[in-house]
């Protein structure tokens, strides 16, 4: 037996796994997003009555949900970037532990970061009762919860060890020779930054703006939860799967956001290769 062989029977179970968890169900929907539905039942068909559907009734909230996801993946990616940045290059001696906490963070559960957050936003939550004790307002701040802005820091600090860990191991590609010698050569300190660690660290940021983006997008709990009235594509997709029994429109309508998503995540890894040669 061949080494070509062997490669191919020990990836074997791995590729069927992906193949029947990913693939088979990615065809499926795909194919009965073409389907209508006819007294609560699938009949196949070849429509594209659902993709209308999509165009014609959620569009305002298709952006909207572009626009949110863009703004949360944009400030985790700069958040995520000071702290990987803070770890590799200033606290380098504790860069070990920096990321031991960041790893720590994700093992919690998802829904104790969107009720943590409700507590600290919250009327009677800790940042009110700060506030109000400061004398800073003389009642609770109500807009503070459901409201965009919660929608926005939750799901950042949700998405927050995925944009972390990718830009720092990007980062540490970058040799502390490389900085030294560009100082050596009259490179000021910003000059060294935007030359030799933005374009080492852009497949980094591009991947923890892939990730932020599309957790952000495909998200339905947190808008419910902290949200209020605010809502995003993933809250009127959710219930296609549910209630409404309409598989073939809640796929048309997924399909249509991932196009899109993978279109604006396509755009911003352009931009980021326009940045670096400039």
């Amino acid at each position: 037996m061949n080494s070509r062989s062997l490669s191919y029977i020990l990836t074997a179970p791995s590729a069927i796994i992906f193949a029947a968890t990913f693939v088979v169900p990615f065809v499926y929907f795909f194919i009965i997003s073409f389907w209508i539905v006819d007294y609560f039942e699938m009949t196949p068909a070849v429509s594209l009555a659902n993709y209308r559907e999509m165009t014609d009734k959620y569009v305002n909230v298709s952006v909207y949900t572009l626009w949110l996801s863009t703004v949360t993946a944009l400030l985790t990616v700069v958040v995520g970037f000071v702290y990987a940045f803070i770890a590799r290059f200033k606290l380098p001696r504790y860069a070990d532990l920096l990321i031991f906490v960041v790893l720590i963070t994700m093992f919690g559960g998802y829904l104790m970061k969107i009720y943590a957050w409700k507590t600290i936003l919250g009327n009677e939550g800790v940042l009110n009762t700060a506030l109000m004790s400061l004398g800073f307002v003389s009642e609770p701040v109500s807009a503070l919860l459901y409201s965009p802005g919660a929608v926005v820091v939750t799901l950042l600090h949700f998405g927050l060890p995925f944009a972390v860990l990718p830009i720092y191991a990007s980062m540490r590609g970058v040799r502390d020779i490389e900085i030294e010698a560009a100082r050596d050569l009259g490179a000021t300190p910003i000059g060294s930054f935007t030359t030799i660690v933005i374009p080492r660290c852009r497949a980094g940021i591009v991947t923890a703006f892939s990730f932020a983006f599309l957790i952000t997008a495909g998200d339905y709990i947190t808008p419910m939860l902290v949200g209020g009235k605010q809502t995003l594509i993933g809250n009127l997709i959710a219930p296609q799967f549910g209630m409404q029994f309409n598989y073939p429109l809640g796929a048309a309508m997924s399909f249509v956001m991932l196009a899109i998503s993978v279109a604006v995540i396509f755009l911003f890894g352009r931009l980021m290769v326009w940045l670096c040669r400039v």
